[in-house]
């Protein structure tokens, strides 16, 4: 009945979490996590946030900071200024882990 293809789109992600893999909708969202940490930091008047600044940021949101994902990020800005990369567009974030998010709902 119905189904296709998402069937298989379920195992193929069943697999990858069995392999202690995050599922690939999974990391974007986890990604933007850090990256909105990060700008935070910047908003809090942090030019060059440090992994202790986002991580701080983070856990006081009640968020488990996964340090791969913290050091991908410090990582990616280093040496960048978030403000350059904000005026330059925001396809820049790209290469910083983000992800993208579904649509907004529609007014009514």
């Amino acid at each position: 009945l119905g189904g296709g293809s998402s069937g298989a789109a379920r195992c193929g992600r069943c697999a990858l979490l069995a392999r202690g893999q995050p599922a690939p909708s999974v990391v974007p969202t986890m990604a933007m996590k850090y990256m909105g940490a990060y700008l935070m930091a910047v908003i809090g008047g942090k030019d060059s946030p440090s992994a202790d600044d986002v991580k701080a940021i983070l856990e006081a949101g009640g968020i488990e900071v996964e340090q791969d994902m913290l050091d991908r990020v410090i990582s990616k800005m280093d040496g960048k200024q978030a403000h350059e990369l904000i005026a330059s567009g925001h396809g820049k974030f790209a290469a910083c882990g983000g992800g993208g998010g579904g649509g907004g709902g529609g007014g009514g």
